[in-house]
């Protein structure tokens, strides 16, 4: 059963592995360097050190995607000019990543529905068909996990504890919440990737992500809004004004000297 399974499936081509991995890519880096906005501004330096420790894990999670998009791309772009010398427009981040971190409630809890979105993502593209995309999915997983941790214990921690900071985790979950829908929005490029067995089923992440946020949002005496506004294109390329000002930010050392070496 298992070989007829195998044999049913498409096989990937190259443009759907290349927007595959940008949009894997450019989410992971876009929220890597929001984090790293907390840099010396954390509420202690516990929290300061272990944003900025996750910020790296996304970058370098973003790096290993970008690196396997401009090979898979075959036109002479690495990694460093895939996140340094495209525009806002050319990005395939999700919406949510570039929401502003806002005060650090909104930041954490940001964190936390990306990294829940993300470990079990990365779950199953483990045991998909794409070797080298498999790899860096295993061990992306692996340090998702810890950040589902340490930002699920703040969700909580916040959520159940003064009347200030449950106020301010109802406040982001309402700006959030619409942002999360897009996620789990298959379109063409996805369903393919599907098919070819390289992501796993969306309504399987879903149902994985649902379980790990339902269950804290419960410890933390916080409702689930209803659904309303549902946001997408994200990864499509169309995003709100606030991405320009993060890629400018972002990339205003490289553009400053586009043939420097370091």
């Amino acid at each position: 059963m298992a070989a007829v399974a195998e044999s049913a499936r498409s096989m990937p081509n190259n443009n759907d592995l290349f927007e595959t991995a940008l949009r894997l890519g450019d989410s992971a880096l876009i929220l890597g360097q929001q984090l790293a906005g907390w840099n010396a501004r954390g509420p202690t330096v516990e929290l300061d050190i272990a944003l900025q420790n996750q910020a790296l894990d996304l970058v370098g999670q973003a790096r290993l995607f970008l690196d396997f998009a401009g090979r898979i791309e075959g036109q002479g772009r690495d990694e460093d000019r895939l996140a340094y010398f495209r525009n806002a427009d050319e990005f395939r981040n999700c919406l949510l990543v570039e929401q502003p971190n806002g005060d650090f409630a909104q930041t954490v809890l940001r964190q936390f529905f990306f990294s829940a979105y993300a470990r079990a993502l990365y779950a199953g593209m483990a045991a998909g068909s794409e070797t080298d995309l498999a790899e860096i999915a295993a061990k992306a997983e692996r340090e998702m996990a810890y950040h589902v941790r340490h930002t699920g214990e703040w969700v909580v921690r916040l959520g159940d504890g003064t009347e200030e900071s449950h106020n301010r985790m109802e406040k982001a979950l309402v700006a959030l919440w619409p942002f999360v829908h897009e996620l789990f929005m298959a379109d063409e490029i996805d369903l393919r990737m599907i098919s070819a067995g390289v992501l796993p089923p969306f309504d399987d992440v879903k149902a994985d992500w649902l379980g790990s946020i339902q269950a804290v949002l419960e410890r933390a005496t916080l409702t689930v809004p209803e659904d309303d506004w549902m946001p997408s294109g994200g990864r499509a390329g169309r995003h709100g004004e606030g991405l320009s000002y993060i890629v400018s930010e972002m990339q205003s050392v490289a553009r400053c000297d586009p043939e420097a070496q370091w």
